[in-house]
């Protein structure tokens, strides 16, 4: 489903400012409209805004519209629309993700406690999404001269799964296309205990010449169809022993995004994994999670 549309969550916060610049910048690349929401329901406990609703109602419309002046500001050609979600904030951005292309959230920061600093909101948001979700932060100090000239994407074994449906690199090769950058597509291995090994197993590792050659041809395998569908998008392709997590963020030095992918179909019951948790609390700039 394409809706031609990137969806930026704001709450007044400089970290949703931030989700709002990158899903402009997104909607910009893309030749997309951004829509600006907030999620709002009238708390009369919520006595830092103001007990009043009008007064709250008030205040979370002035959330919207501080954001369209500044995104305006910075991209006047960008259709902008903006609305009101009456409703519980989890429940209202989950099904806000779910009839747009792409939602953005923001984030406050980076390190260990990313998981609180990200917020109990986004992460239950990001597990319960249908449709990819990218977590957006401001730049720190001294990144302006980094070169962000890479998407880089998380390929783990597709098992039975067709190949060319793969909602992740399908994400990753657009993004890449996009920006005009590289992809770079990441697949980590480590050596199965002997008793995982069964003759099928051992046949294709032959044939492959050894484990990590069987490890890169999968990758390529899994590549294959995307490269043709997306023939001007550099690909470099990175296969490492290790943990997925140390791997991909260890590689992540050039991205300007991190797409990484959940696979639950079930999202009442979706564990965002040690992956996507690594990535949300290292890399150094945004990260896509895709539902696949």
């Amino acid at each position: 489903m394409t809706t031609g549309t990137v969806t930026a969550a704001l709450d007044g916060s400089a970290q949703s400012a931030a989700a709002a610049d990158w899903a402009a910048d997104e909607a910009v690349r893309r030749g997309m409209s951004l829509r600006l929401v907030h999620a709002w329901l009238w708390n009369p406990l919520d006595a830092a805004v103001a007990l009043d609703p009008d007064l709250q109602e008030r205040w979370a419309l002035g959330v919207l519209r501080d954001g369209e002046a500044r995104v305006r500001t910075a991209h006047p050609e960008l259709e902008v629309t903006t609305e009101l979600l009456a409703d519980e904030p989890v429940p209202a951005l989950v099904a806000a993700g779910a009839g747009t292309d792409l939602l953005v959230l923001g984030s406050r920061g980076h390190g260990t406690v990313l998981g609180y600093l990200l917020g109990s909101v986004s992460l239950r948001v990001l597990r319960q999404a249908t449709r990819p979700v990218v977590v957006a932060r401001a730049p720190r100090p001294g990144e302006a001269s980094r070169p962000l000239d890479e998407v880089v994407v998380g390929v783990g074994e597709t098992g039975s799964r067709d190949r060319d449906v793969n909602p992740v690199l399908e994400f990753a090769f657009a993004a890449a296309a996009a920006r005009g950058a590289t992809l770079r597509a990441v697949r980590a291995w480590t050596i199965p205990p002997v008793f995982a090994w069964g003759a099928g197993s051992m046949r294709l590792a032959d044939e492959a010449g050894g484990l990590e050659p069987l490890q890169r041809r999968e990758l390529a395998d899994a590549l294959e169809p995307w490269r043709k569908e997306y023939p001007d998008v550099p690909v470099v392709e990175h296969v490492e022993i290790g943990s997925a997590p140390e791997v991909l963020v260890s590689n992540g030095g050039r991205a300007a995004l991190t797409v990484v992918g959940v696979h639950d179909p079930d999202a009442r019951l979706r564990r965002l994994g040690s992956t996507v948790h690594a990535v949300l609390h290292h890399a150094p700039a945004a990260v896509a999670v895709v539902p696949g």
